[in-house]
């Protein structure tokens, strides 16, 4: 039997597994999954682990079975369950950006909008916030559950419009269907049971986790930069260097050149460096970045 005084953390099992499970070795922790057991192991003697599909997360942090787990808003919203929303962490199986339910209809049918679509037949997995999205707007539908293959449904006129989720749109528009309405923005989010929140113990590592976790992800979009500047030339290169923080300077032993450090986002070091190149800097050194907290 695990230990009461554990903290129970709940991660998601699928297409977020791996993604997860790689984030929480950039936070500090390492979590062995097994093939054969949902209980993997975690190098931290406060936690117990446990791996369960994302559509179920809410719902057993929400009963106490787990104390804290990660889960997407979509399926916090399906479930209606009652958690902590601790923060929202923008990652993916794809990429760190939030995935979108959406309304899709074949692509050559005659329906453009959700109004379109009244006493027809729609499939999706995301069945219950289906079902209020049309009722909030008076919209009479058919939902029913989608046990996978949702985007082949339509081709198969198995039904008329299917709500499906996506990140890029590629699944969508290879099987020739036709967006017609964004009904859900999601991403993964960290959530903690009532119960636990308002234990100070179980409080206090759930914030570790949530700021480790978050540090990490804020990590991937920054890289550190080194180099070495003379030091008639350091304001031109200061002028150069977009920081999140002032730049670290510092003399080298017995010379004129200076040693300067900084913090930038990734997506900006392939036109910077060339730019501090002719600035004058040199010996520049590009690293990758565990956390920034």
């Amino acid at each position: 039997m695990m230990s009461k005084d554990k903290l129970k953390l709940g991660i998601p099992k699928g297409s977020l597994q791996d993604a997860t499970i790689k984030l929480f070795a950039k936070a500090g922790w390492k979590i062995n999954p097994s093939h054969r057991n949902y209980f993997p192991e975690v190098d931290d003697a406060d936690i117990s682990c446990a791996m369960c599909r994302a559509q179920e997360m809410s719902r057993y942090v929400a009963d106490g079975t787990l104390d804290v787990g990660l889960t997407g808003k979509d399926w916090i919203m399906e479930n209606e369950s009652d958690v902590v929303v601790v923060s929202d962490l923008v990652y993916s199986k794809v990429s760190n950006r939030p995935a979108r339910w959406v309304l899709a209809v074949g692509g050559d049918s005659p329906y453009r909008k959700p109004e379109d679509l009244q006493g027809k037949k729609i499939a999706t997995e995301l069945v219950g916030f289906t079902k209020r999205y049309f009722a909030e707007r008076g919209i009479k539908v058919d939902v029913e559950y989608s046990w996978g293959a949702t985007e082949a449904k339509v081709v198969q006129g198995l039904c008329d419009a299917i709500v499906e989720v996506t990140e890029t749109g590629t699944t969508i528009k290879a099987h020739g269907l036709r967006i017609i309405e964004d009904v859900l923005i999601t991403n993964t989010r960290l959530i903690a049971n009532k119960t636990a929140w308002e234990n100070p113990e179980k409080r206090t590592k759930i914030e570790q986790i949530n700021m480790l976790l978050t540090g990490a992800l804020e990590a991937e979009k920054l890289v550190g930069l080194k180099m070495n500047v003379p030091e008639d030339k350091v304001d031109a290169i200061m002028q150069t260097l977009p920081a999140i923080t002032a730049p670290t300077v510092a003399h080298l032993y017995k010379s004129p050149w200076l040693s300067v450090e900084i913090v930038v986002g990734e997506s900006v070091v392939r036109d910077l460096i060339p730019q501090l190149v002719a600035a004058g800097a040199k010996g520049i050194i590009e690293y990758s970045l565990n956390k920034v907290i």
